[in-house]
């Protein structure tokens, strides 16, 4: 597990925030730019300590809370709800650390492995389509940020803030500055580059684990104690309001949390070919995305149930939860959901997008201009309103996502045997180039991979009356179904059309 690309020391390129990238004679101007090249050893700077703490700042943030929280207010008791969320992540680590191995191993970033399986041209479909499904994100992040400056200060100053909302925007127009003052954060850190983003994550990954303890305890305390706080039962069980209904929560909800990392399990080459070896970026995600994720869930599920006995009512936000403390708590509060809403938001829902959009034109667009493109985009999403729906949308892009997995999966480790002639994939006419760069098993395999999602889809998002049963199971299972689908018909494919 210690396999990293070699670097002879000579003939490097340094790309706009002076990392050293290997430069690879004979390839194609309009296929690569310096941030896309495979990184140097000199690079390889990340050893698991860097990797660990990058998915602890991912995984402590307003949105993770929410979707323990969501599952408290669903019906779960707490362990319910920490197992199945322990359970989606021991899932998606599998393909997290499986695609990761090809990042160490040859340097290269999401959007150069896609051309493996789609073709120099043909990888620029789900490169954008991550990309598009991280602007989400990105907007849903910078909302919850936002949101949360803009509590400290309306408390600060009494309520003043607090005004109608504004014709078409839906928000009022001090929400609406916070949000793109935090915005406007965001874009230094895109200025400095990824070693700003491992910097960040690095020291506030034990502030945010600290925090996370210190609203436990005060739920602990407020509550009377463990005993108390955890009391809640299930609503599935004998006797509850929803008996013999888990199953039907269980398993959408199993999806949607695998569909919350099924974003990173795609575009996990943008860090890990930055990891010193494979040992590192296995143990780096293996102790950084389960056990804090498992952790952070617990503490979301303990202190909503803890809300029960202190308020008389489950507060699952914790932005309200934080108006409801008072005091100087709240600035305190606040603060850290805000410090952890941003190492999440550069990490997990920049780095994928810049290198998606630089992918169309990297001659023209650095990673530096995609990043601010992606944030352009998150700022138009309109994201108050998506974070509204936020099950839903997990599902949704899980069902866009899952095919691209099982394709870049099968392509690898099932057809190239972890072996890229990493050259090639900067050629257009290389042996990856396909028919003028496009290689149709992938893109076959990713449309047959999200046909049996597709009726689920339209019924789930309003544009068709309802699925049939059958369908509507489908849909339940999106990603699951998608990575299986895509992958098998990507393998029968590739031997029919690429003889």
């Amino acid at each position: 597990m210690s396999e990293t690309v070699a670097s002879s020391g000579e003939n490097l390129t340094t790309d706009e925030f002076g990392i050293v990238h290997q430069k690879i004679d004979g390839i194609d101007a309009e296929l690569y730019n310096e941030d896309q090249l495979p990184t140097s050893t000199q690079a390889r700077t990340w050893d698991w300590v860097s990797i660990a703490a990058l998915w602890v700042g991912m995984v402590v943030c307003i949105p993770t809370y929410l979707l323990a929280s969501y599952l408290i207010g669903a019906g779960m008791s707490w362990d319910q709800a920490v197992t199945t969320i322990l359970l989606a992540n021991a899932i998606v680590l599998i393909p997290m650390v499986l695609v990761g191995h090809a990042g160490t191993k040859y340097g290269i970033p999401f959007p150069v492995l896609l051309r493996s399986s789609f073709g120099p041209t043909g990888a620029k479909i789900p490169a954008v389509a991550r990309g598009i499904v991280a602007c989400g994100w990105f907007g849903i992040q910078t909302w919850v940020g936002g949101s949360a400056i803009y509590v400290i200060l309306n408390t600060l100053m009494d309520g003043a803030l607090a005004s109608d909302a504004l014709p078409v925007l839906g928000i009022n127009l001090a929400e609406f500055v916070c949000f793109v003052a935090f915005w406007v954060l965001h874009l230094w850190f895109i200025k400095n580059g990824t070693e700003s983003i491992r910097w960040l994550e690095t020291y506030a990954a034990p502030f945010l684990l600290l925090m996370g303890v210190a609203l436990l305890v005060w739920a602990y305390l407020k509550a009377g104690g463990f005993g108390e706080m955890l009391s809640t039962p299930s609503a599935f069980d004998a006797g509850q309001p929803k008996e013999g209904q888990f199953w039907a929560v269980f398993w959408p909800s199993l999806t949607g949390m695998v569909g919350f990392w099924a974003t990173l399990a795609l575009n996990i080459p943008d860090f890990t070919r930055y990891a010193k070896s494979q040992k590192d970026q296995f143990l780096g995600q293996l102790v950084g995305l389960p056990i804090p994720m498992a952790m952070f869930a617990f503490i979301a599920s303990a202190v909503t149930s803890s809300t029960v006995v202190i308020f008389g009512e489950p507060i699952w936000d914790p932005i309200q939860l934080a108006e409801r403390m008072g005091g100087f708590g709240i600035i305190i509060a606040l603060a850290a959901l805000v410090v952890a809403t941003l190492t999440t938001n550069l990490a997990a829902n920049v780095v994928a997008p810049a290198h998606g959009f630089s992918n169309l034109a990297p001659k023209r667009i650095n990673l530096r201009l995609g990043g601010y493109i992606t944030a352009g985009i998150g700022l138009a999403m309109f994201p108050w309103i998506l974070v509204n729906h936020i099950i839903g949308w997990l599902i949704a892009y899980s069902a866009l996502l899952g095919p691209i997995a099982g394709i870049m999966l099968a392509d690898y480790y099932l057809l190239r045997k972890t072996k890229l002639v990493v050259a090639d994939l900067f050629r257009a006419n290389g042996i990856y180039s396909g028919s003028n760069g496009w290689n149709w098993a992938g893109i076959g395999a990713l449309i047959i991979g999200i046909l049996p999602n597709l009726p689920g889809f339209l019924a789930g998002v309003g544009l068709s009356s309802g699925a049939s049963p059958f369908f509507a199971t489908i849909y339940t299972y999106a990603w699951f179904v998608g990575l299986f689908v895509a992958g098998i018909a990507y393998l029968v494919l590739s031997k029919v059309l690429n003889k």
